[in-house]
């Protein structure tokens, strides 16, 4: 991978991390478009460390606070005393889902799914359920952060395990689930967000261990590269997609998701790219 490369696939991993257009996708779908070879599934998951750190040092006021809530209900003995050590189990439950169904079907999440004919479905897909989520949220009011509980969590949880599969988007999925929990936008996004967290360690970690020789042929410097620009660019997408969020819909991803499922639909069915290309 050249420097350039790095520089393309972070600035893409940034951008498209925290916005529910699904950076999978589109890490997946911009290199076979260019004709680059495809990084592949531990690459992404690597460079993702980068917009965790970016969720970290957003949110970190909101972690410490949840972190010392957690010990202290632990010390006290009660650990669900009050919403901030709730908040921080109901984030260690949510994640469950994706670490079994991660594991699970890690071959398959990591070979077949990478097909673009199913990125093209799952693009749209997303979509309507998403319009559709939309649609039930402009008829109900929606609850704030501090009124998440369990039941929302083990949902959103399970929506976040959608994301294993290219083109889903992990914050699409939940937030999708938020809205059918009535929650607000912006409270189904900073959930998402701090979701996301245990998720995103536990995968780049693993995959940084794992593949670490697959790495080494994509190069240390380009994913260093890549990894650091996803970082500053996830950061300003964070800021950018909560405060959008508090007055406007989701629909203007909605329509770009449909729209870039059909252009990859049209590009596979003419053999302009292929599906493993």
């Amino acid at each position: 991978m050249s420097i350039f490369q790095a520089i393309v696939m972070g600035l893409i991993q940034g951008l498209t991390e925290f916005i529910p257009v699904s950076s999978s996708a589109h890490l997946r779908l911009v290199p076979a478009l260019l004709g680059w070879k495809d990084p592949g599934a531990a690459f992404t998951a690597v460079i993702q460390l980068g917009t965790l750190l970016a969720v970290l040092i957003y949110f970190f006021p909101d972690l410490v606070k949840l972190t010392v809530a957690f010990f202290q209900g632990i010390f006290k003995g009660r650990p669900f005393a009050d919403h901030d050590s709730r908040l921080a189990w109901y984030i260690g439950i949510g994640t469950i889902p994706v670490v079994v169904l991660g594991l699970a079907f890690k071959h398959f999440i990591e070979t077949e799914a990478r097909s673009l004919w199913i990125i093209s479905f799952t693009l749209i897909f997303v979509a309507v359920l998403l319009m559709l989520a939309e649609s039930y949220a402009a008829r109900n009011e929606g609850r704030e952060i501090a009124d998440v509980n369990l039941t929302d969590a083990v949902a959103m949880g399970l929506g976040q395990s959608l994301a294993l599969i290219p083109g889903m988007s992990r914050s699409g999925s939940t937030i999708m689930v938020g809205l059918f929990r009535r929650l607000s936008r912006e409270a189904a996004a900073r959930f998402s967000f701090l979701l996301s967290i245990p998720a995103i360690l536990g995968s780049g970690l693993l995959e940084m261990v794992k593949e670490r020789k697959h790495l080494m042929e994509v190069g240390v410097t380009p994913t260093i590269i890549a990894t650091v620009i996803s970082f500053v660019v996830g950061w300003a997408s964070i800021w950018f997609l909560l405060r959008y969020l508090r007055t406007h819909t989701t629909y203007v991803f909605i329509w770009y998701r449909i729209a870039l499922g059909v252009i990859l639909i049209a590009l596979l069915a003419t053999h302009v790219i292929s599906p493993f290309q």
